[in-house]
């Protein structure tokens, strides 16, 4: 295997640091980077800002090229991080993968010292699924006979506030279940199953498919329907590849900040369609998506739409929900910018004012409904620490990220 220190070029990391208790950001949190399976070998040491962010931090990385076609040549660089901060349990992370040419994002949540510090279990990140060995999808009928059941609960497509993920397989009752936000969970699962060098509209193909997949276990109370507690797996055989405590991509999170409502339909059927795939190198799957076979043609300039009708046919469509749960609003279907002014720019204001007591990069704003300089300076800093496009206009992803980052820190009512 090539190591990263053989090779000369590089990806980026920034490692975000957040309290478990009210997901508020930890300043002067100190972080040593090593090579994993070499825990001498520290290389950076960087400390957390006001927003809990480090600086991005340059890392060894094995060729691009290696990201972008089938090979038996591991396409990241692996690193052991080691987080302390005052009034916090330390903790360590194995395995944060980096792709050459891309930036990842470490998230880290750390708990409160309640008495003594308890030894530090490390949080270990199993192998991409490009690159290690899992087991392939069973295959499932692509739409589900809810109406012969009549079990159905939901009437229409919702996006949730929160996936609970059994971090296993259905049957085996030891493995736990995590609470996660559904844009944290469609990240996580994108990052471990694609690699973020691909271009973008394979991003955006493969980013829909795992949507509507997930929307589709959502709709239909799949597992909840068969006695169970939760909304989706971790086993690729039967759901898709989450990750407890990966890092992620920036350029996967910023597609699915822009589409996170977005599903695959066909005409005439209203649940999302469980949209299945395999990587299509050491298993094909004929009339399903192929991971590699979508980035080919993503490199050949295909749109995501033209990918997706290639594997799953002429009739599939994009579509959207009728609903985001877990939010104080919806984003009003028009963007924000500097001139406009109404309840929703006050609404906005409020809730980016409220971000900026926690969050103190970003000015103070006075919530007066109009939207000025100070209004889209202060947006501008918060898509500066959320990983948006800097614009300083509100669209539809920084509506919706100034919304989660709100309902996060002022928890207000989960079921909202």
């Amino acid at each position: 295997m090539t190591t990263a220190q053989e090779t000369a070029e590089t990806g980026s990391l920034q490692v975000d640091v957040v309290s478990s208790e009210n997901n508020y950001p930890i300043q002067d949190a100190e972080i040593s980077i090593t090579y994993t399976g070499d825990p001498n070998s520290i290389i950076e040491k960087v400390t957390t800002d006001s927003s809990g962010q480090s600086a991005n931090v340059k890392l060894a990385a094995p060729p691009v090229g290696l990201s972008l076609s089938p090979g038996l040549v591991q396409p990241y660089s692996e690193y052991t991080l080691y987080i302390t901060a005052q009034g916090f349990e330390p903790v360590a992370i194995d395995g944060t993968q980096i792709l050459a040419e891309t930036e990842a994002i470490q998230p880290v949540k750390m708990t409160p010292i309640q008495d003594a510090i308890t030894p530090v279990t490390p949080i270990t990140i199993g192998e991409h699924t490009l690159y290690g060995d899992y087991p392939p999808k069973i295959a499932e009928a692509e739409v589900k006979p809810i109406a012969e059941t009549g079990e159905i609960v939901l009437s229409r497509v919702v996006v949730p506030q929160t996936i609970i993920v059994h971090d296993g397989v259905p049957t085996d009752p030891t493995a736990t279940n995590y609470y996660v936000p559904y844009g944290d969970y469609i990240k996580n699962v994108a990052s471990s199953e694609i690699y973020a060098t691909w271009p973008r509209e394979t991003i955006i193909a493969n980013v829909l498919a795992i949507m509507s997949f997930t929307l589709n276990r959502v709709y239909t109370e799949w597992y909840r329907n068969q006695g169970y507690d939760f909304t989706i797996t971790s086993s690729t055989a039967f759901d898709h590849k989450w990750i407890y405590g990966r890092n992620i991509y920036e350029s996967i999170s910023q597609v699915v900040d822009e589409i996170f409502n977005s599903y695959l339909s066909r005409p005439g059927i209203k649940q999302p369609i469980l949209t299945q795939y395999c990587d299509g190198n050491r298993v094909t799957c004929p009339r399903w998506m192929s991971q590699w076979g979508s980035n080919t043609l993503g490199e050949q300039g295909y749109t995501a739409i033209d990918i997706l009708r290639y594997y799953y046919g002429s009739n599939m469509y994009i579509n959207t929900a009728e609903q985001v749960s877990g939010v104080p609003s919806s984003y009003p279907g028009y963007e924000l910018s500097v001139g406009a002014s109404g309840d929703k720019v006050r609404q906005v204001q409020e809730q980016l004012d409220t971000i900026a007591g926690v969050y103190t990069r970003i000015p103070r704003i006075t919530a007066d409904g109009v939207y000025g300089e100070n209004t889209a300076e202060a947006v501008r800093q918060f898509q500066s620490i959320f990983n948006l496009p800097v614009t300083g206009v509100i669209d539809f992803a920084t509506w919706y990220k100034i919304s989660n980052i709100y309902v996060g820190i002022t928890r207000i009512a989960e079921y909202s």
